[in-house]
C-alpha cells in the first residue's frame, strides 16, 4: 500500500533531508513524497537533486499561504511533514511581518485544507525556542511556552493552532520540537555553516557578546530518525521533544570550529550582543525515547568533521548563496 507524503518547506535544510531519507535506499517501502516549497532565499532545488529521478517524487513550486494551490495538493496526500517556515532570529528581529504571515497564516491554511481533504496525519515540525531560555535542567514537553524572539513566538503561535484543530477538530497532528540542527546542506546564515565558510575563506566569524550561550546540538540524521518515528508511531496529540544530547557553549563550538577550519582566535570578531538572546536550551527526552525508542547516535566531533569537509568540498553548492546573500544586502 503506497503512502503519499506532502513534505512543505522539502528543498531547506532539515525537509531535503528528510526526503532524501524517505526516497533513499534505506527509506520505508511503498513511499510518494511530493515537495511544495516557495523557494524563497533558504530553499535549494540542488538539495532535492539525488531523488529528482525518484520515480515517487514530485516537486510542486508554491506558497503554504495559496489557498488555492494548497487545498487540492493536501488532499491528493495521505499525510504532511509541515517543515515550511522563516527560521532565522536575527531576520525576525529587524522584520516580523514575514514570519507571522508564513509561519502563523501559512500554518492555519494547510491545516484548514487537511480537515477539508480527510488528511490521516498532520505532522508539525517546530522549535525548543518556543520554551523560551532557562538556566538550569532540561524542558518537558508540558512546560509552558514563553518564547522571547518574534520567530519563536511565531512558532508557538503556529503549534497553538495545530494543537486546537486536534482538539476541536479530532485532527490527527504531531509536534515535534526539536534543538539546533547541524549537518551538509544548511544554508551559510546560521551559525555552523556561516563560521565554517568564513572561515574557508579565511574571513573573520562574529561571536555573540561573551559566547557562553548554550545549545544542543542535533545531527540532521538524528533529527529525520526521529521524525519519522512520530510520523510512524507517535500518538494523535502528541508533542515530542528531539534532542541531541550534546549542550555547548557558543565559544566552546567556535573553538572547535576554528580547530576543524585550521583558524585561530585572531579570526573571531566579538560583536554586541543580539536583542533578546535566549542564554541557554535544553530539552528533555524522554517521552520520545520511552515512548518510541528514540536516542541520539551520531558523535558530535565526528559529524562536526565530517560537516566542516562536506562545506570544503561543496564550493560550488554554498559560494552562489553566499554571493547572492551579499549583493541583496548592498
Amino acid at each position: 500500500m503506497t503512502t503519499r507524503i506532502l513534505v512543505t518547506g522539502g528543498a531547506g535544510f532539515i525537509g531535503s533531508h528528510h526526503v532524501r531519507t524517505l526516497l533513499g535506499p534505506d527509506g520505508p517501502p511503498g513511499v510518494e513524497v511530493t515537495v511544495l516549497d516557495a523557494l524563497t532565499y533558504a530553499g535549494n532545488l540542488a538539495n532535492l537533486a539525488p531523488v529528482r529521478a525518484h520515480p515517487g517524487f514530485r516537486f510542486v513550486r508554491g506558497d503554504i499561504r495559496d489557498g488555492a494551490l494548497v487545498d487540492p495538493l493536501v488532499a491528493e496526500h495521505d499525510e504532511v511533514v509541515h517543515f515550511a517556515a522563516e527560521s532565522h532570529v536575527d531576520r525576525s528581529i529587524e522584520s516580523a511581518g514575514e514570519f507571522v504571515a508564513t509561519n502563523v497564516l501559512g500554518t492555519q491554511t494547510l491545516l484548514d485544507a487537511a480537515l477539508r481533504g480527510g488528511l490521516k496525519t498532520f505532522v508539525h515540525i517546530s522549535t525548543d525556542e518556543v520554551y523560551g531560555s532557562l538556566a538550569e535542567g532540561s524542558w518537558p514537553e508540558d512546560d509552558p511556552l514563553r518564547p522571547n524572539s518574534p520567530y519563536a513566538a511565531s512558532k508557538a503561535s503556529a503549534e497553538l493552532l495545530v494543537m486546537a484543530f486536534h482538539r476541536t477538530h479530532g485532527l490527527d497532528v504531531r509536534v515535534t520540537r526539536c534543538s539546533n540542527n547541524y549537518g551538509h546542506h544548511h544554508y551559510p546564515e546560521k551559525l555552523i555553516p556561516l563560521f565554517i565558510t568564513n572561515l574557508l575563506d579565511g574571513k573573520r566569524v562574529p561571536l555573540y557578546g561573551d559566547g557562553l550561550h548554550v545549545r544542543d546540538w542535533l545531527h540532521i540524521d538524528d533529527h529525520v530518525r526521529g521524525i519519522e518515528l512520530v510520523r510512524t508511531l507517535g500518538r494523535p496529540g502528541g508533542i515530542y521533544n528531539i534532542g541531541g544530547g550534546t549542550e555547548l557553549t557558543n565559544k566552546d563550538l567556535t573553538g572547535r570550529l576554528l580547530a576543524a577550519c585550521g583558524a585561530g582566535w585572531d579570526q573571531v570578531e566579538h560583536v554586541e550582543d543580539r536583542k533578546g538572546h535566549d542564554r541557554r536550551y535544553s530539552v528533555d527526552w524522554t517521552r520520545i525515547r520511552d515512548e518510541l525508542g528514540y536516542a541520539p547516535e551520531v558523535a558530535f566531533d565526528e559529524a562536526l568533521a565530517e560537516t566542516v569537509a562536506w562545506y570544503r568540498a561543496n564550493r560550488g553548492w554554498w559560494e552562489p548563496l553566499k554571493a547572492r546573500a551579499t549583493a541583496g544586502s548592498r
